[in-house]
This record gives structure tokens, sequence and C-alpha cells, in this order.
């Protein structure tokens, strides 16, 4: 394989299949790691004998606000990446070192910010998640140890998209992967718990990405630099897509549970709760694998953008579309025909695993048409173009959230769970019409 010295070098004299799977497979791998964390803890508290199953509700009650602190190390760091990207395509070099020293300053502001206010309001934010009194002890010392590691968190997610974006894929995935085996090995080990071992996990993975980044043979490299309200402003308005939808997609979670709370009553309820938290583990390990790929293969959008490179940004579509079509393809039939095989990895209770196979079956009977929001919405945002990507994106959660609100009024409880498969299928229509009706022509328009 040939030897590039520089980003542009290999963005300019590799084909776009090639990147595809040079950036996107192994991105596609990390991720896959990085929900280890996630699942790992899941199926070691699910398991515990007598109490596994509330400390595996209390767990998903925390979810999605812990996912939702994420996001602001995706908005800054593939808001910064794309940007970065985009001024490598353009030949300004000092613009880019200038954009990831501004991130990196956004990234510590804002962990200080989060740990603050979700420390000291954690009891009445909590319950407003949908906590109950029996679950409340759970949830409580998850969240706590888990957001006193916020500030490693962001900043081994947020700069590790800068690695992305120059092409150092494999250094990326190792990052996230050493994160998960330590995660891994000290779930059982740490005897207070398996956010302990989460966040002493995330510190030596923003440990190793620190390292990388800071290195003479990394072209953009971080080093202390000025701040500017310009740069942070550019940054965030590119990143806010990937923000929006994070958040977006946590408040709809937050939603379920409440639904099922309220609809379910209060020992239903919880059963339901632990059912929707492991249709969620499913889930993350179809999306973030494909977020994956399309956040490794974003540099290829943005590069091109500002190379004004239009073919390459059609190739890249469509060979994203097919990889996420791919991997989510085969999930989709997996789970279908064996769902008691993943169920059963978080479950102990028969009279659970019975209820909670039949939910990820209801939710996942329309998965692949989340290859096309994951092709299209990405691949728009990170030429920045985020005006375009997020009507696609919200139109999808749009529907989710109706479902949701309006299933249980018209039918069991239980069925709440077809609204994934419906909004799956409505959303991926809608995007693919509103993409060649509205963004592809404009897009050629602007850059032929």
């Amino acid at each position: 394989m040939a030897e590039y010295h520089s980003t542009e070098e290999l963005l300019e004299n590799t084909s776009v299949p090639r990147l595809i799977l040079r950036l996107g497979v192994p991105a596609m791998f990390g991720q896959f790691f990085n929900i280890l964390y996630s699942i790992v803890d899941r199926i070691f508290v699910g398991r515990i004998s007598e109490t596994g199953g509330a400390a595996l509700a209390g767990i998903g009650v925390c979810a999605p606000a812990l996912t939702a602190v994420t996001a602001f190390a995706y908005m800054v760091g593939i808001g910064g990446a794309s940007y970065m990207s985009i001024s490598l395509g353009q030949k300004d070099h000092g613009r880019a070192g200038e954009i990831l020293g501004n991130a990196f300053l956004m990234l510590l502001g804002i962990s200080a910010v989060v740990t603050a206010v979700l420390l000291a309001a954690k009891r009445p934010f909590l319950y407003m998640l949908g906590c109950s009194d029996a679950i409340y002890p759970y949830a409580e010392q998850y969240f706590t140890i888990y957001i006193c590691g916020t500030a490693a968190s962001l900043c081994g997610i947020g700069l590790n998209q800068f690695l992305l974006a120059q092409g150092f894929a494999k250094e990326g995935m190792f990052a996230v992967a050493m994160g998960a085996m330590i995660n891994v090995i000290l779930d059982p080990l740490l005897i207070f718990g398996a956010a302990a071992a989460t966040v002493t996990a995330q510190c030596c993975m923003a440990g190793y990405v620190l390292f990388q980044i800071c290195r003479r043979r990394t072209p953009v490299r971080l080093e202390i630099c000025r701040a500017k309200g310009r740069l942070m402003a550019r940054i965030v308005s590119i990143g806010s897509m990937s923000f929006l939808i994070t958040v977006m997609d946590n408040l709809i979670i937050i939603l379920l549970n409440v639904v099922l709370r309220k609809y379910g009553g209060a020992a239903r309820g919880d059963q339901l709760i632990a059912c929707a938290a492991v249709v969620q583990s499913f889930m993350t390990i179809v999306f973030c694998p494909a977020q994956g790929i399309t956040t490794g293969c974003g540099t290829i959008f943005s590069y091109n953008y500002g190379s004004k490179h239009y073919g390459k940004i059609r190739q890249a579509f469509i060979g994203i579309f097919l990889l996420c079509g791919a991997y989510i393809g085969l999930l989709e039939v997996c789970v279908q025909v064996f769902p008691e095989l993943f169920t059963g990895l978080f479950l102990r209770d028969e009279s659970l695993l019975g209820e909670a196979s039949a939910s990820i079956r209801m939710y996942t009977l329309a998965l692949v048409g989340a290859a096309v929001q994951y092709a299209l919405v990405d691949g728009v945002a990170a030429m920045g173009k985020v005006r375009h990507a997020f009507p696609m994106s919200v139109f999808r959660k749009m529907i989710y959230a109706a479902c949701i609100f309006f299933l249980p009024m018209i039918w069991n409880v239980r069925y709440v769970f077809f609204a994934g498969s419906i909004s799956d299928a409505v959303g991926a229509a809608f995007s693919i019409v509103f993409f060649f009706c509205v963004v592809n022509p404009k897009l050629k328009q602007e850059l032929q």
C-alpha cells in the first residue's frame, strides 16, 4: 500500500472506493469497540442475581442523558474536523491548525460546565427521565460516577475525530479499542461499579488520543492557540447537526421511557423500560458502527467539497450507502431470525426474555432504511450544509415521536416498539425524495 506524507496526498491520489475502505472500515470497528462501554456495563449489571433487572432499568434511564453529554464531543469533533478538512481542501493550513486548537479549548470548557450542572441537579433530573423510587439508587450511583469522567470522555471522543479526518483511521480505532478492552477487564474487578470501569477506560483513551494528536508526524498537530470566536462559531454551526440529532434521539428515548411508565403502570412499567434498554442496546450495535463509517469518511466529503470535486462526492454517497447497508442489513436479518441470542445476553428473567425478543423484532422490521439516512444526512452535513441535512433527519424523528405518543392510545402499550420500524421506512423514503429533488441539484450547480 502506498505511503502518503500528508492528508492532501492521501485524499487526492487514492480512489474513493479505496478511501472508504481505508477510512470507513477502521472507524466502523472503532465504534464497534466503543459500544462495548455501554453493552458490557449492561451485560455485567443485568445478570446480577435478584437486583439485575432493576439495576439494568436504572442504567436504561441514565443512558439517554449520558449519550446526550457525548453529543457535545461529536458537535465539536465532527464540526471541527469537517471544517479542518474543508480548509485543507482550500490549502489553508494555518486555519486548519487554529481550528484544532480552538476545538480543544471548547471541549475543556464544555466539560467543566456540564459536570457542574448535572451533578448539582442529578436527583430531579433522573426522575424527569422516568426514574422510579425502586431503581433510583442504581441510577444515581451509575450517573454520578459517569459524569465525573465527562472531561476525559469529551476530549477522547472529540479529538479522535481529528485523527480520523487526517487519515489516521487505525490509530483512531486503536484508541477506542484500548478503552473498550480496559472497560471489559475492569467491569468484574471494580467492586464499586461498572461506571468506574468505564470512566477509567475513557481516561486511558483520552491520554492516547492526546499523545497521537500532538506527535510530530501528525500533519495538523494540537498546539495551544488563542481562542477565536469566529472559528468556534463556525465549528458549532457545522457540528450542530450531529449535536441536535444526538440530543433529539435521546429526548425520544426519554419520551419512550415516560410513555412506558405512564401506560405500563408501576410494576409493568419497570419491565417495559428494561425491555426498552435491551432494544436500545441492540440499536447501539447497529448505529454506532454505521456512524463510524460516515464519521471516518466525512473528510472525503469535506475535502472534495473544498476542492470542488463533485464526481468524487457522488461516488462517496454511493459507496458509503452500500457499506452501511450491508452492515445494517446483516444485523436486521440476524435479529429477526434469532432475537433470543441477543436478549439472552442481558436478561436472566425468563418472563422478560420473550417480551424483550418480541420488542426487538417489532422495532427492527425496516432497519435497513437507516442506511439511507446515514449516507445522505451525514454526507451532506460533512460539507457544512446543515440546513439541507437537518430536514432529512428531523422528519424521521418527528414520525418516531408521533408513533410513540399515539400508538399506546389506540393499541396495547407493548406495540409502541413498532415506532422504530415505521420511522425508518417513512424517513428513508422522505430523505431520498428530498435529496434528489432539492439537495443534489443545488450541490451539482454549485460545484460544476
